[in-house]
């Protein structure tokens, strides 16, 4: 049988994928494009014949059966990261998030509820019979090697990305192809306050540096601060269109990294079309499992490692909350964990938070006396090393917590500045 026979002989319909979902399964699917879409547009339709479904799924479209009360322990969620569609349906009680670090994802997952059914979408076959995860593995191959049951989904609008191949072998069944639109990021417009923070970053970033970046306007803002440099290397878990832009520039080139040279290594990709299309069949890229890319002992082994991110608020002794303020989940621990930790013991290393000074229309302070009740430490000050806002640059690495909270203060936003001198005073901190 020729790889293509074989790929013809699994193709099964949406309803025969719905109806191989049972009561008491647990129920996987990829990350960003990768989500098997055309399943969870109608698994709520499944939900009166099934029970204690688990669904292992971080959303960036608001699939209905997101906010049906009625599902709970019926068809139930669990999510490794906290989307802006989560914070919609939050109230929705079927919806659970396990805080982890995202080095530790594919375990996280595994311990707690194994999937025996795993939904996929995939590029297309190449003529080696392979088919492409081709936004990233970040725990994709190994949901699949736990699963009983894996269903690819095809979308021909995939790119094929070098370290996500996957043979056809691999699944039991596979769904029509799809020219489904991929996930599109938006080009952020050019902000002062964010430009003044770029600058800032950007002075601490040399020649030959391995960076990190996240996602957003003040990490694209970044990027575009870092076009003069040279032969930056990558080392990510997002690889976003900045990125890409930073490559087609020829300001990162990986030819001075000491670990994966010539090489841009990430574990999951969100872009646009512009980004998908020069990943496909790029060798400059490679997607490795978080396992690996978050790794901070493998991050730390990169010289001169910038991890880059940004954050909610940060207390006056470096404690970093990028995640849930007021007991309001917002986000998820994600990389910023692992990162900070690896930047801090790589050789040369720097590990930059990066903020504006204030918040919710410049009514609140990002810089914080003390994090508010309920709030999750992201990074403990004892990782930190600097802080940056559009009011300049902190450096808390081995200072004193008199030290951090003065160089605090010097950056906050001057309206904020006497009362954290107050509050500190009053906290016997200073």
């Amino acid at each position: 049988m020729t790889k293509q026979e074989l790929y013809e002989s699994k193709r099964i319909s949406l309803d025969d994928a719905l109806a191989l979902i049972k009561s008491g399964d647990c129920v996987a699917t990829g990350h960003n494009c990768n989500i098997s879409s055309s399943v969870f547009r109608r698994i709520h339709t499944i939900a009166d014949r099934v029970e204690n479904v688990i669904v292992w799924l971080n959303p960036y479209e608001d699939y209905p059966f997101l906010h049906m009360p009625e599902l709970e322990g019926r068809i139930d969620v669990r999510s490794t990261f906290f989307t802006s569609v989560h914070r919609k349906n939050a109230p929705v009680r079927h919806i659970g998030y396990p805080p982890h670090n995202l080095h530790y994802i594919a375990d996280c997952v595994l311990d707690s509820r194994p999937p025996n059914i795993m939904f996929l979408t995939v590029s297309s076959m190449d003529r080696f019979g392979y088919v492409y995860c081709s936004c990233g593995v970040r725990d994709e191959r190994a949901l699949i090697d736990a699963a009983d049951i894996v269903v690819f989904e095809v979308n021909r609008n995939l790119p094929h990305t070098f370290g996500t191949h996957i043979p056809i072998e691999l699944a039991n069944y596979i769904l029509d192809e799809t020219d489904e639109p991929l996930i599109q990021i938006p080009d952020y417009p050019v902000n002062e306050v964010e430009e003044r923070i770029s600058k800032s970053v950007a002075e601490l970033v040399n020649d030959g540096d391995t960076i990190q970046l996240g996602i957003g306007s003040l990490p694209c803002s970044i990027a575009r601060a870092l076009s003069n440099k040279n032969d930056l290397g990558i080392h990510t878990e997002m690889l976003s269109p900045c990125i890409g832009d930073l490559m087609k520039n020829g300001n990162a080139t990986n030819r001075v990294k000491n670990l994966n040279r010539d090489m841009t290594v990430f574990t999951f990709m969100i872009g646009n079309d512009e980004l998908y299309d020069y990943v496909d069949f790029n060798p400059a890229f490679c997607a490795r499992e978080a396992a690996y890319v978050n790794d901070p002992y493998v991050i730390a082994q990169h010289d001169n490692m910038i991890s880059i991110n940004s954050a909610l608020a940060i207390d006056l002794t470096g404690q970093v909350c990028s995640e849930q303020l007021d007991n309001a989940l917002y986000s998820g621990t994600g990389g910023a964990t692992d990162f900070a930790y690896g930047s801090f013991h790589s050789k040369g290393g720097k590990g930059i938070i990066a903020l504006r000074s204030t918040a919710k229309g410049g009514t609140v302070s990002t810089i914080q006396a003390a994090l508010p009740e309920g709030s999750a430490v992201s990074i403990s000050r004892n990782l930190m090393d600097y802080v940056i806002t559009e009011y300049g640059v902190a450096r808390l690495k081995d200072r004193t917590f008199s030290e951090r909270m003065r160089a605090l203060i010097e950056i906050a936003h001057p309206d904020f500045r006497d009362e954290l001198r107050d509050k500190a005073r009053d906290m016997l901190l200073w």
